[in-house]
């Protein structure tokens, strides 16, 4: 009885959605203030209510309850618990309710953080949330219903993708979801505006803290999905340019102009076009990448379905929001006036350069993406776009980023001259040019990669410490006043470096272990060592035996360095018998500098295996840099005017 009132509760929010999505908007046209202040009290019972469904099937995933279709079809009793509530949305249709759940929880949000907007903007917003609300809630309803029961359940059911079962699960996705979705506020906040026909500062200053959050939840999320793809799925590699990969990298790429955006909208109330466009781009980008992953149209790991169905209702929706909210953009774009000019030779110039590229980044990803399934549509052939192609495509705009990042922040707003850039940067630039070239000369017969990226990493890091202590500089210079003067920084200004920092290290990390790895693939007979890059590997047994609902073959490697024992490593490859589906663990040992990577492969003889055993120099400084980045985004939301409830500029332009 409990599903189906769970499922009552979903027709009732995709009713209250409608509701939201029309009644405050017409109400805001009229200035009727009841009807408009009825998005906060639909947005309030949208959440309730999926709280309440989404309770009700994680429950059913808990209990085992395989009388729900999709319990049964995704679980089993055998299972381990935190897997069973995970696994709730290891699936399409569980996975698709937590994204309206994630929609409404932001709905939640922006009623309990933005009493102090104006009622006619908050109400619109909560009303294009309700339209995106509403949108998803009908996909789900008429076409992945979470609740439909099985005519006949089985004893045990019939258990979760054995991939999924990994506790990176239990995080990567609801942190995606929370950015993916997140960038739906920052498109509310857009149509709101152009609605509304207001766009200022002030406006800017609400939408930065939600561009910022939903970009720190996208970053971890991404990170996190990287890193779990590294150890679990045993193939050695930390990013392989996979379509799903590629679907959340790319609205990460422009929330990331947007910010810079939003900031010179803010600070100097221009570029409001562009901050427009990138909040529509970055939502639009969740919407195709939603598209990718739940249509089928592409081959990946990641795939949640390949319903026809399905995708043609996602494409319909895609289509529609893009299609509307780039109208509405265009009918308003001739009357978006920039109040302020600036010079060639300014931040707002260099902010300009960071949205081109970035943009032009995710214009690359986007078409290597989308490419194949195009020929195909066209030409009935099939073929593939690797990372070949996005190296060599993507790396370059990359780089130009990182030589012009530090030289960006140090410009002053709307007017410098060459003459202030050079006694600041050359040092610095000196100093990385000579750390590569010494990088360089150590290293026998690998890749330039390496060189470059010291280089460039270097550079952007000690730029990014330079502009704070060029902010924390006073008259007299004495250390105490200048860690007070670092001290009462802003805080987006201290995130801003954090972030720029982060993006060093990664770069980093990303050169170091692309021209530095080992990797050596050979047949290894028990208790017989073998050396790769200084170490020693020797296999002592290989045993078999039962582990909760699979069965491991698991290998035992010592590892040793100058005779001394570093580690025992235990790579598995393990049975499910349910899913009839074998899957590779593999075993590290990392520290800041390498990771010892192995991989058991398959029995080649009675004591003889196949082993892949990687050395992978400073990867943990990717995740490191990538962590930093979300850091801060973190320390910018901490800032004082995003903390006060600021009113609405009284300044408005009208468009």
């Amino acid at each position: 009885m409990i599903i189906e009132i769970a499922h009552f509760s979903l027709i009732l929010t995709f009713m209250i959605s409608l509701v939201q999505s029309t009644v405050p908007l017409f109400g805001a046209q009229k200035n009727w203030v009841n009807w408009m202040r009825l998005a906060d009290k639909t947005a309030l019972i949208q959440f309730v209510l999926t709280c309440f469904g989404f309770g009700v099937l994680i429950h059913a995933f808990s209990v085992s309850d395989f009388s729900v279709k999709l319990v049964a079809l995704n679980s089993h009793s055998l299972k381990p618990l935190i897997y069973k509530i995970t696994g709730t949305w290891g699936n399409h249709e569980g996975s698709m309710l937590l994204w309206i759940l994630i929609i409404n929880l932001y709905g939640f949000l922006i009623v309990l953080f933005g009493k102090k907007l104006p009622l006619g903007l908050r109400c619109r917003v909560l009303s294009v949330q309700g339209v995106i609300s509403a949108a998803f809630l009908g996909f789900l309803l008429f076409t992945s219903n979470p609740f439909s029961r099985e005519l006949y359940p089985p004893a045990n059911g019939n258990g979760l993708n054995p991939v999924l079962q990994d506790l990176g699960l239990a995080f990567h996705p609801p942190f995606l979801y929370l950015g993916y979705v997140g960038l739906s506020v920052t498109f509310s906040f857009a149509m709101a505006a152009l609605i509304q026909g207001k766009i200022d500062a002030a406006w800017a200053r609400w939408v930065r803290p939600w561009a910022v959050s939903a970009w720190v939840f996208l970053t971890i999320g991404i990170s996190l999905g990287s890193y779990w793809a590294y150890y679990e799925l045993g193939w050695g590699g930390w990013w392989f340019w996979d379509p799903v990969e590629n679907a959340s990298f790319m609205p990460w790429l422009v929330a990331t102009a947007l910010l810079h955006s939003a900031i010179v909208v803010e600070k100097r109330n221009t570029l409001k076009s562009w901050t427009i466009l990138l909040a529509i781009l970055a939502f639009s980008f969740s919407l195709i990448g939603t598209f990718i992953v739940r249509s089928g149209v592409l081959t990946s790991v990641h795939s949640f379905a390949s319903d026809p169905t399905r995708g043609i209702y996602l494409l319909i929706i895609v289509f529609m929001f893009i299609l509307c909210s780039l109208t509405l953009y265009a009918v308003r774009f001739s009357s978006i006036k920039s109040i302020n000019q600036f010079t060639f030779l300014s931040r707002e110039s260099g902010l300009v350069m960071n949205n081109l590229l970035l943009s032009a980044s995710a214009v690359i990803v986007f078409v290597g993406t989308l490419w194949p399934l195009l020929i195909e549509t066209l030409l009935s052939e099939k073929m593939s776009v690797g990372a070949p192609f996005f190296n060599i495509a993507f790396t370059p705009f990359m780089v130009l980023l990182g030589l012009l990042l530090p030289v960006g922040a140090l410009l002053p707003w709307r007017k410098s001259k060459i003459k202030r850039l050079k006694p600041s940067l050359l040092a610095i630039g000196i100093f990385s040019v000579v750390s590569g070239s010494v990088v360089w000369s150590l290293q026998t017969g690998t890749r330039i990669l390496g060189p470059v990226g010291v280089s460039l990493s270097i550079w952007i890091i000690l730029g990014s410490l330079f502009d704070v202590s060029k902010n924390s500089t006073i008259a007299n210079g004495k250390f105490l006043r200048r860690y007070f003067r670092l001290n009462n920084l802003p805080r987006y200004e201290l995130g801003k470096s954090f972030a720029h920092i982060g993006f060093g290290l990664m770069i980093f990390g990303i050169s170091a272990v692309s021209a530095w790895e080992v990797e050596d693939i050979r047949i290894v007979h028990l208790n017989e060592p073998y050396q790769v890059r200084g170490y020693t590997f020797e296999l002592i047994a290989v045993s078999e035996f039962p582990v909760s609902n699979y069965i491991t073959r698991r290998g035992s490697l010592l590892v040793k360095k100058d005779e001394r024992t570093l580690a025992t490593l235990l790579p598995e490859k393990r049975y499910y018998p349910v899913q009839a589906t074998t899957t590779t663990e593999a075993s590290i040992n990392s520290n800041i500098f390498r990771d010892i990577y192995v991989v058991l492969g398959d029995r080649n003889s009675e004591n003889s295996w196949v082993v892949r055993t990687y050395i992978k120099p400073f990867i943990l400084w990717i995740w490191i840099g990538a962590f930093c980045i979300a850091i801060g985004g973190v320390v910018s939301l901490s800032d004082r005017r995003y903390r006060m409830a600021s009113s609405y500029s009284n300044k408005l332009v009208k468009l």
